[in-house]
């Protein structure tokens, strides 16, 4: 890990901050909402304040794309996604799974305003955990200064996958289809309410799959590069490239890839889905696929 050009001080960066959420966690904190049920803490505006003056001591050359609304110097050639409380609703509830987000992005000299750079380095830090995923294009997928690797699991009805759902408008939002689908076709579905959180655990093997509508490139920025450098696919559900729009966003260890693009092909066409083998039928697919 010595190697890493940009993970050490982010590293850093991002334990100070998880440092100080854990203390906001530990004696609570006072929450407003930016919509109906989208809310904000006190401890989101504190650590990407901390985040922003320690980047740009850091990498003073170097713009920032803050959730908070930090939007500086975008014209850089690198810039950083923050995310300094992913998970603000577990968080404010007191449910202990949310974690700080940074992801650099290196946009090369000519390219368009709406077009995406290379994740070039990423960090995903769980303060309660002590977890610290790091990743660097080219040089890996760690986790606590070991490396990681997606899962080997290769159907989906052995996997165990995760999703989210909007904090707001959840009335308008086609998940729960997918949900109960994947869920009767998979070995269950967990929703802990953290991306950053989700694609990291895809990107060490604890789980298989992820997919969720309507992100925001802060969410994904590091989770992206932690996932393909642990061998993993990131795509949008058709299997198309993604994009840090994240309208749509499928990370998987790539064996249940193909699965998963085609359940969602066919529930997007409204055609009728394959029935749900028995649980003799399970078995009996399970030994022909062994022998």
């Amino acid at each position: 890990m010595s190697r890493f050009e940009f993970v050490p001080a982010a590293e850093g960066i991002a334990r100070q901050a998880g440092d100080l959420l854990r203390g906001f966690y530990e004696k609570g904190v006072a929450t407003e909402y930016k919509g109906d049920v989208d809310l904000v803490t006190e401890a989101d505006r504190a650590s990407e304040k901390l985040i922003r003056e320690k980047l740009k001591a850091a990498f003073p050359a170097h713009g920032i794309y803050g959730e908070e609304g930090t939007r500086e110097q975008l014209e850089s050639e690198y810039r950083w996604y923050v995310d300094p409380l992913d998970g603000t609703t577990n968080f404010a509830h007191g449910f202990p799974a949310f974690c700080v987000i940074l992801g650099l992005e290196r946009r090369a000299a000519g390219l368009a305003a709406d077009a995406d750079g290379e994740m070039v380095a990423g960090v995903v830090y769980d303060p309660l955990r002590h977890e610290m995923f790091v990743a660097e294009r080219g040089k890996g997928a760690w986790l606590n200064g070991k490396r990681v690797h997606v899962s080997k699991t290769k159907t989906l009805a052995e996997s165990l996958t995760a999703t989210g759902f909007p904090s707001r408008k959840r009335h308008g939002s086609p998940n729960i289809h997918f949900y109960q689908e994947i869920t009767l076709r998979s070995h269950g579905v967990r929703r802990a309410g953290a991306a950053g959180l989700d694609m990291a655990y895809v990107a060490c093997g604890r789980l298989d799959g992820f997919w969720e509508f309507n992100l925001n490139p802060w969410d994904t920025s590091a989770g992206v590069l932690l996932v393909e450098e642990a061998g993993g696919t990131v795509t949008h559900f058709d299997g198309g490239k993604f994009t840090l729009d994240s309208r749509e966003v499928l990370a998987t260890n790539g064996l249940i890839m193909g699965e998963m693009t085609h359940l969602f092909t066919e529930m997007f066409a409204g055609r009728e889905l394959s029935p749900i083998p028995t649980p003799e039928e399970f078995r009996a697919q399970r030994e022909k696929a062994e022998n």
